[in-house]
């Protein structure tokens, strides 16, 4: 028999078109320990984890709420909400020193 089954090549042998995704071009050089998009809303968790992120870069330049909210087209409530979840993950300097009046 000339022609081999595909899946009883050795992985070396296998013809493998190396397609990337949205996030990067090539899965053999991605920077993803784990495919983002093998996890469940793997690649949307990473975009919003980044806008939450520019979110927080900006509060820290001076920008206000109703500010940030028209850059992204959200609401301000959500720009509230990202702020409070960004900012909880982060350790705080007042959690450190309980005796600061510093808010």
């Amino acid at each position: 028999m000339e022609t081999e089954l595909l899946w009883d090549l050795l992985p070396e042998e296998f013809p493998y078109k190396d397609k990337g995704c949205d996030l990067c071009p090539s899965c053999l050089n991605c920077p993803f320990p784990d495919c983002l998009e093998g996890e469940p809303w793997g690649k949307e968790k990473f975009l919003k984890l980044g806008r939450a992120e520019r979110i927080l870069e900006l509060k820290r330049e001076g920008k206000g709420i109703k500010e940030i909210a028209r850059i992204f087209e959200i609401s301000p409530r959500t720009v509230q909400r990202w702020l409070r979840k960004i900012e909880d993950q982060e350790p705080r300097f007042n959690d450190k020193c309980p005796n600061s009046n510093v808010k």
